[in-house]
């Protein structure tokens, strides 16, 4: 299959002019009831007084704005910060799980699922409760940090796995039949191939760990939500301030997914999605 065609493309015929027609009456619908639904939101804002200008009026100050915008690179350190760990983490996971070392092979499994079955918020409890009970006290950044972390890796695992399945296996053979050992097969051949195939679901997996970093509050870490709350009590604005968090954390996801989208493009790879699984 070319590298330019699509598995869409591959699976599915090219609509023709009753498809066209119907998708385009589909979209027109969808867009008037979209636009309904703003309308009638915008209602309910103005029924209950959420128009009133003294829900809004603190955003045209820059103080407030500055608050938020401290949070926001409080926010960006732990994601920061968080991604890197989880892709160091969920590579060393994937070598173990696909290594020839049965125990290692089953420990890095278990490990694996384990890490992808539990909530992050749950793991950001047991090390803001549990850890400090024996006597480890960690400071509020880490204790966002290292959940999230913990609960990426387990899906980065399986990212960086899927990435080695798609590499052709005739490859390896052919390394083996020169005398290669599997570990320099790992790491000259299959490695090198598998992350540049999914360098663009691991951007795109940032958007995750962005978004399991708004319960950061629950260590009192303050990042754009922790501050959002600030604000709320401040100025009694509870719905007018999530609007406005709400607005920048879609628009940083969007930009990353784009970016992820563009990688994507200008390697001529799909985009794995946090359920991809692979038949090993």
């Amino acid at each position: 299959m070319s590298a330019n065609v699509s598995m869409r493309d591959a699976l599915y015929e090219a609509p023709g002019p009753k498809t066209r027609r119907r998708v385009a009456i589909g979209t027109g619908i969808s867009v008037v009831l979209l636009l309904g639904l703003i309308a009638f939101v915008i209602r309910q804002f103005y029924v209950n007084d959420q128009l009133n200008p003294r829900y809004w009026s603190f955003f045209a100050r820059w103080t407030t704005w500055r608050f938020l915008l401290r949070g926001l690179a409080g926010t960006i350190r732990v994601a920061f910060t968080a991604g890197i760990i989880a892709m160091i983490l969920g590579l060393l996971l994937m070598l173990g799980r696909i290594s020839h070392n049965r125990p290692l092979s089953v420990a890095c499994h278990v490990i694996t699922d384990l890490f992808r079955s539990l909530p992050s918020l749950l793991l950001i409890y047991f090390f803001f409760l549990v850890i400090p009970k024996y006597g480890l006290r960690m400071p509020s950044f880490w204790m966002i940090t290292v959940p999230v972390a913990l609960a990426a890796s387990g899906v980065l695992a399986e990212v960086f796995r899927a990435g080695v399945n798609a590499v052709p296996k005739g490859q390896s053979e052919a390394a083996m039949a020169l005398g290669m050992t599997h570990g320099k097969i790992t790491r000259k051949i299959v490695l090198p191939q598998a992350l540049r195939i999914v360098v663009p679901s691991l951007v795109s997996q940032l958007v995750v760990v962005v978004k399991d970093t708004t319960v950061a509050y629950v260590v009192s870490y303050p990042d754009l939500m922790q501050n959002a709350r600030v604000l709320i009590s401040n100025y009694d604005a509870l719905v007018s301030m999530y609007f406005v968090v709400a607005l920048i954390y879609i628009a940083i996801n969007y930009a990353t997914n784009q970016f992820s989208i563009y990688l994507a493009h200008r390697e001529g790879t799909s985009i794995m999605s946090r359920t991809t699984e692979n038949p090993v």
